[in-house]
């Protein structure tokens, strides 16, 4: 019989045999330290029963070294300042909200990239566009204070703390990256019978924030020479704010030939036009003055993709934050029109399979049956190819 004596861990409590103990020293078990072997004191007194306290032992052991692993696991910083300085920062003209969503707890529509669409917009917003990082209000799972969880009031908290006391000059932006949903309009207010919503977090017990919803909180209370973009990766976010223009592209052709090839060439003139979705109700969308400015990752009734392989190591983005970032940081300063229709060319030529190496790079992060139509909408109509997204009107 093994004559080492049963010792208590000074950590744990938990009693275990030690090869060799000093008196009065502090000693740790397997699960505290990796230098002892934990055995229950009962197996000394009961051979018959080791084999069953032996179990016993190395399940305490298996689950005391997983609350270790927990507890030691690394913790992902916050995004957002002390909540409490919030109101006694000086006031900056450049204020954003992001959100994003994966929906952790539901096993079946999980989503991989939100968290990271979070962060790729931070860093586009402070690094690209000159935003003060302690006045971007990030919501994910991810932070540890309660006030940042993505969760239907802190969304809307936040959203009325992006339009307050807004002046002109402000340029606002709401990002948000998880699940959109449908439901039936019970207003009157769209021509195809539904509202289109986002879902927070707690979308089960406190329900989904919808169009009319969005609108009412960071549309209406916009004021003269406020900007407000949304950028919006969701499902069925067409729509999503309720503005009362949408621009619609299309594409003319003309067939010239090439001295090089004896065959025409079919050559793609952009072309569009705003079409005025006011409501039937009469209802007002409108901002107070301001210009709100929304770009969808489809349209309402189409859904988007999220990836489902990684970009860089673990790195999964959803489709229409992926593209629009990687657009802005090579291209700084172009249109809204050419930024629309890169937008759209990219996920175009990932939906008709190019032969294009990033095509065949995109299609594979993004499935290859992936279909979606970006949206751009707006309170207002403007030149897209003469208005410029510049550093006081971002998108």
């Amino acid at each position: 019989m093994d004559m080492r004596r049963s010792t208590p861990c000074s950590r744990c409590r938990q009693r275990f045999r030690a090869k060799s103990v000093t008196k009065g020293a502090d000693v740790e078990c397997l699960s505290c330290k990796p230098n002892y072997h934990p055995i229950p004191a009962d197996e000394q007194y009961s051979s018959s029963q080791q084999q069953h306290y032996g179990l016993r032992s190395r399940m305490r052991c298996f689950y005391s070294q997983i609350r270790g692993k927990v507890h030691q696991s690394t913790v992902t910083p916050s995004s957002n300042p002390d909540p409490s300085a919030f109101n006694s920062m000086k006031r900056s003209s450049k204020r954003a909200v992001l959100c994003g969503i994966t929906y952790s707890n539901w096993k079946r529509y999980r989503l991989k990239g939100t968290i990271n669409d979070v962060r790729n917009m931070r860093d586009l917003l402070i690094n690209n566009f000159g935003y003060p990082g302690h006045f971007i209000r990030v919501l994910t799972e991810e932070e540890a204070d309660p006030r940042f969880m993505p969760t239907r009031k802190n969304i809307e908290d936040s959203l009325r703390w992006l339009v307050s006391d807004s002046r002109q000059g402000d340029s606002l932006v709401f990002f948000y990256s998880g699940h959109g949903s449908r439901r039936l309009d019970f207003n009157k207010d769209k021509d195809d019978g539904f509202d289109e919503a986002i879902c927070p977090v707690d979308v089960q017990e406190a329900g989904m924030i919808v169009d009319n919803d969005l609108n009412t909180l960071i549309v209406r209370p916009l004021t003269p020479g406020v900007t407000l973009h949304a950028i919006v990766d969701a499902c069925h976010s067409g729509t999503i704010l309720d503005l009362p223009e949408v621009y619609m592209s299309e594409e003319g052709t003309t067939q010239t030939t090439c001295s090089l090839y004896p065959y025409f060439i079919i050559v793609l003139i952009k072309q569009g036009k705003w079409v005025n979705c006011s409501p039937p109700s009469g209802a007002e969308k409108r901002t107070n003055g301001g210009l709100a400015i929304s770009i969808s990752a489809c349209l309402d009734h189409q859904a988007a993709a999220d990836t489902s392989v990684s970009l860089y190591r673990q790195d999964e983005r959803c489709a229409l934050t992926y593209v629009l970032a990687e657009i802005l940081k090579k291209l700084p300063g172009p249109t809204y029109g050419d930024l629309f229709d890169l937008i759209n060319e990219t996920l175009n030529n990932v939906n008709q399979s190019s032969c294009l190496a990033n095509t065949r790079f995109l299609r594979r992060l993004f499935n290859s049956n992936f279909s979606q139509t970006p949206l751009l909408s707006s309170s207002a109509e403007f030149d897209v190819y003469k208005s410029t997204c510049s550093c006081k009107q971002i998108i």
